[in-house]
């Protein structure tokens, strides 16, 4: 009876953990509706926007774009990794982290120094361990928003232009579907301007501009910065949601699962239990007859 007893312990255990798993896949489900819906339609402005000043800067030289074009040799650099604050979301930080491990030691094998920028409390936690924190921005999830985000994206301009930086990269999970994050390696900083290879380029189109190309592109560089780091955060916001929605779809498939086999299992000791006492009176009953 006492390994009765257990079972039911167990079974009321795995099923208040169910609940709970049950639960969070909701709650995730109803912020991934709006995470999803805030990315996807920054998007086409996020490329459009990216679109426009390739092709305006594609006719011109590759120092149009003042110091943020500016291509030097690497000598320190800014890694910027977007992780989560909260953990139960799969393998949503683990893989941002692996990837940020893998160019912290590639980057230090070739002589490289990296500092890191860390946008989440996971990240930040494991990661410090390994290079230097240039400044965790992990409070951001707490007020997500443009404003927020171009106070980073200024700062860290200002100090590409200074020097303190040669290059800056973003390490993030790019959102794809709530079961799918593609982790993404991208360049920020210096902004790489495409030469135009074809004729029937956009920016061979004879367009009259006001003010000049120059000028347009110097002003277009710092508000394309800006929504970029704002996209690569947004993915990384739809991204976490969707893989905790994932993950605990799974741990309460799992959970139920499990409570299925340990209600079998205490149905078929409870029938053996039965069995036995049946069969002792039965012996009983005879032993006083004889």
């Amino acid at each position: 009876m006492a390994n009765l007893k257990e079972i039911r312990s167990r079974i009321t255990s795995v099923g208040s953990t169910m609940q709970i798993t049950s639960a969070m896949k909701m709650v995730s489900a109803a912020k991934l509706k709006r995470a999803q819906d805030a990315v996807t339609q920054l998007r086409p402005y996020a490329n459009k926007l990216r679109d426009i000043l390739q092709n305006i800067s594609s006719t011109l030289d590759s120092s149009a774009g003042g110091e943020l074009t500016v291509q030097r040799n690497v000598k320190k650099v800014l890694l910027i990794v977007v992780t989560s604050n909260r953990g139960l979301a799969g393998a949503f930080n683990s893989n941002v982290i692996k990837k940020a491990s893998n160019l912290i030691a590639n980057s230090k094998d070739a002589g490289i120094e990296v500092e890191l920028l860390t946008v989440g409390k996971k990240g930040f936690d494991l990661l410090r361990k390994q290079s230097s924190i240039y400044k965790n921005s992990s409070s951001i999830w707490d007020n997500l928003s443009f404003e927020e985000v171009a106070v980073i994206s200024e700062e860290v301009t200002q100090k590409f232009i200074e020097g303190e930086f040669d290059q800056v990269r973003i390490v993030y999970n790019s959102f794809k579907n709530a079961a799918t994050q593609i982790v993404m390696d991208e360049q920020y900083l210096p902004v790489q301007i495409q030469s135009e290879n074809t004729e029937n380029s956009s920016s061979s189109v004879d367009y009259i501009f006001e003010p000049s190309k120059e000028k347009i592109v110097r002003d277009l560089i710092p508000q394309t910065l800006k929504t970029q780091l704002y996209k690569a955060i947004l993915d990384s916001n739809a991204s976490e949601h969707g893989a905790r929605m994932t993950a605990m779809h799974k741990a309460t498939d799992n959970a139920d699962a499990l409570r299925k086999g340990l209600v079998l299992q205490y149905n078929k000791e409870r029938q053996a239990a039965i069995t036995n006492e049946i069969l002792e009176i039965v012996g009983g009953a005879e032993a006083l007859d004889s």
